[in-house]
């Protein structure tokens, strides 16, 4: 609901729903590329790192070759807004824009490393997966970490998923510590950027065409949900984020959950998703829940290194008590692994109200959960 055809439709990934078609307008488009630039200028300001500027910039991204349907083009986020690369950012930026529009992941990842292996790298922005899959292909080929093949890499500029199970190695495959800027953009707007590295969260984004409505996360599926508006909101609690744009969504569910670490200035955490969560058993598991977790027992076992995991209850045992049962890809496994596993078991509870331990204390699933070891994906 917004005056004029859209500019463009952004192909989304369709987590809550299939794949959706998200309106860009004129205007939103304009925010979205505001809010990108201003994310950058923020971090020059703060930190005083501007060398980065005088060397190449990759971004890992989608095509920006766009389908039409109907009049409007469509595509990725991404490869629509890398077709609005500001002119000073073009000299330095990279993959070109024949490498850029190879479909095939495999194919482009080889591709962007022929254009980037001799080449001054300083920012190297992506999400998380893709970027560590460039880096690996780069330590395969080379021998060499990222830091000794681009000794100025200074920036490293993420978003769309957790950064904090993927660190540790990412400063094993790079050689060395380097900064890092979070962003939270969606095809439905750009809605927070990292503005300070001594505080945690991200700084709500109130003047870029989103105004911002708030459902509390247990009151979600109700039939009618209270829905406040940013000066009812309150730290250390759950929401659900809904958005009014100028690129005509109204009272649209994201379908993030999030917090607010502060009040003044807003900054917030991503905390999962609404539909993500385990309650088998009225325990409300929640993604930022399970991460903890996880990020606790590794930080207590060193020597652990983790590709992915996850965890989903099991219901119907073969004997004993329900639990929760652990899925978890090791690069390097724990010494221990029934020590490492209730190390993870003793985390949730303590994020928990009394009613989930309540549960527990009830007999009505155990905290002792199985934990499977898993391979290393070659």
């Amino acid at each position: 609901m917004w005056r004029g055809v859209p500019l463009f439709f952004a192909k989304t990934s369709g987590t809550t729903s299939g794949a959706k078609y998200i309106p860009l307008t004129k205007v939103s488009l304009a925010c979205q590329i505001k809010a990108a630039r201003n994310a950058l200028f923020h971090y020059v300001a703060t930190s005083g790192n501007h060398q980065f500027i005088d060397g190449k910039m990759i971004f890992l991204q989608g095509s920006p070759q766009l389908n039409k349907l109907s009049k409007v083009p469509s595509g990725r986020l991404s490869g629509i807004v890398a077709n609005y690369v500001p002119s000073y950012l073009q000299s330095n930026r990279l993959p070109s824009y024949k490498t850029n529009c190879i479909e095939d992941w495999e194919q482009k990842v080889e591709a962007i490393i022929d254009e980037t292996l001799s080449e001054d790298m300083r920012l190297i922005s992506g999400i998380p997966s893709w970027v560590q899959m460039y880096f690996e292909r780069l330590q395969k080929r080379t021998g060499k970490n990222i830091a000794e093949l681009f000794p100025n890499f200074s920036l490293f500029v993420f978003g769309g998923v957790n950064f904090a199970p993927y660190r540790k190695k990412f400063e094993k495959l790079i050689g060395k510590k380097v900064d890092s800027l979070e962003l939270y953009p969606a095809s439905e707007g750009f809605i927070a950027f990292q503005d300070t590295h001594n505080e945690k969260g991200l700084l709500l984004l109130l003047d870029f065409g989103i105004f911002y409505e708030f459902i509390p996360v247990d009151e979600f599926y109700d039939e009618t949900p209270t829905r406040i508006s940013l000066e009812d909101v309150k730290m250390g609690l759950h929401y659900v984020i809904i958005l009014n744009t100028n690129a005509g969504l109204w009272g649209y569910n994201i379908g993030d959950t999030i917090e607010f670490t502060s009040l003044n200035p807003y900054r917030i955490i991503v905390t999962g998703r609404i539909k993500h969560f385990t309650s088998a058993f009225g325990e409300h598991v929640i993604a930022k829940e399970v991460e903890h977790a996880m990020k606790k027992a590794t930080e207590a076992f060193p020597e652990v290194e983790i590709t992915e995991f996850t965890v989903a209850p099991q219901i119907e045992p073969d004997k004993g008590l329900p639990y929760h049962e652990w899925f978890v890809e090791f690069v390097s496994p724990p010494n221990d692994i029934d020590k490492f596993s209730k190390s993870i078991d003793k985390s949730i509870p303590g994020l928990r109200s009394t009613y989930y331990n309540d549960l527990i204390e009830g007999k009505v699933f155990e905290v002792s959960s199985y934990y499977k070891l898993g391979e290393k994906c070659l």
